[in-house]
């Protein structure tokens, strides 16, 4: 009971996503780096089974996790994009704006940035210094714990989830290859059949759940990335289930699937002159991207657009905060190694591109926390410290009562 209590209480800890992502990162950094490197990265990228012909599936671990785990991810990814459109910080105009101007600055900066330093043959992956890891950058945040007002991580809360939403347009959009026609159009009429189910308020949970696995099948198939069609199917189905498959999926995807990720694509196997690696275009690229681009395209849109009278900032986010979220913001991961594995085929660039995003996230949460705590050096919002934690663990509670 013990064991189950203290599973319990990490489960309802905000910080406990982004500190077991921060355990496995190392964990398959170090692995990878041994005499055992090999048996490692061919244990995820064997294949398991014949998945030819009709049935053609992802036969690797490699696969399952990216093309079939990663679904589950985008899935709650853009549920919780919804619950906040419905319900939450972006849940009119007003709210919305000013996260919606910061974020768009966060990725066009960013992506520019890239374009610019980086060469010709490597601009496929203009996309990587777009995204904010949620759970990573929240980490920073949480362990300044009543330092910073609520409204800091709300706001960058906002930002990351947006973020996520342009990484999962860009994913549709751009990194597709080779559509087959057919399947596009079963995709197409299963999505558009889920929508009409969803607008007529159908609440059977199972029907969605099977036309999502038969939607999977078909985007797999199609040359559009699998994982659009978790967004698809959390944006078609009424918001009166919706909540309850957030709830459900909270620890599945933040303690199962986030990790499985994590080992699977981290496997960076660093041989020869390490240092040279930094001096790659792709690698300043991204960096630069994340580090000097996401600050400075949240900081500089959103002064603008509150100097314009567009929006307004939030109450008691201040200057320092502001470009506090900027600093954390940088912190990129899931979403920028995955879309490094969809923007390059070859090995040696896709491992430039991953040391390029942690190497980029490390220093921006670094720099972030410093900052953050020597322009915060006071513990003053003490009783918003214990609402974030609530808010954080809400769903961690929900969960487990569903499941005890």
């Amino acid at each position: 009971m013990n064991i189950i209590r203290k599973l319990k209480s990490i489960t309802t800890d905000s910080r406990s996503p982004g500190i077991l992502l921060i355990m496995c990162t190392a964990f398959s950094l170090l692995l990878a780096n041994t005499a055992f490197g090999h048996y490692y990265s061919d244990f995820f990228q064997h294949q398991l089974f014949h998945a030819g012909g009709l049935l053609s599936l992802p036969a690797s671990a490699s696969g399952i996790i990216n093309d079939g785990l990663m679904t589950i991810f985008f899935f709650a990814a853009t549920l919780e994009i919804k619950n906040e459109m419905l319900n939450g910080q972006l849940n009119s105009f007003r709210k919305a704006i000013m996260p919606v101007i910061s974020a768009t600055g966060g990725m066009l900066l960013p992506a520019a940035i890239y374009i610019l330093c980086s060469s010709h043959e490597n601009f496929r992956g203009w996309a990587i210094p777009m995204s904010t890891d949620i759970a990573f950058s929240l980490v920073v945040i949480s362990l300044l714990g009543d330092r910073l007002p609520m409204s800091v991580r709300t706001f960058l809360l906002a930002i990351a989830i947006i973020d996520d939403l342009g990484g999962i347009i860009a994913i549709a959009f751009f990194y597709a290859h080779g559509i087959h026609l057919y399947y596009a159009l079963g995709a197409a009429v299963i999505t558009l059949t889920i929508f009409v189910k969803g607008l007529l308020n159908v609440r059977r949970a199972e029907w969605y759940l099977a036309a999502g696995v038969l939607l999977w099948y078909m985007v797999y198939n199609s040359g559009i990335h699998a994982t659009i069609a978790g967004a698809l199917i959390a944006l078609a189905m009424p918001a009166s289930i919706s909540e309850s498959y957030k709830i459900r999926l909270y620890v599945p995807v933040n303690f199962i699937i986030m990790p499985l990720f994590a080992l699977a694509n981290t496997i960076v196997m660093l041989r020869g002159n390490i240092s040279s690696i930094i001096f790659e275009p792709i690698h300043y690229a991204i960096f630069a991207g994340l580090v000097i681009g996401k600050p400075l395209g949240i900081f500089g849109f959103t002064l603008l657009a509150a100097k314009v009278r567009i929006a307004s900032i939030p109450t008691q986010l201040k200057l320092k905060h502001l470009l506090g979220v900027g600093l954390t913001a940088g912190v990129g991961f899931t979403v920028s190694i995955f879309v490094a594995t969809l923007a390059f085929t070859d090995t040696q660039t896709q491992i430039i591109a991953k040391i390029a995003v942690l190497n980029a996230s490390i220093f921006s949460g670094v720099i972030a926390y410093c900052y953050l705590r020597l322009t915060n050096p006071v513990k003053q919002y003490s009783a918003e410290k214990e609402e974030v934690q609530k808010l954080c663990s809400n769903s961690a509670n929900q969960y487990n009562h569903t499941n005890a």
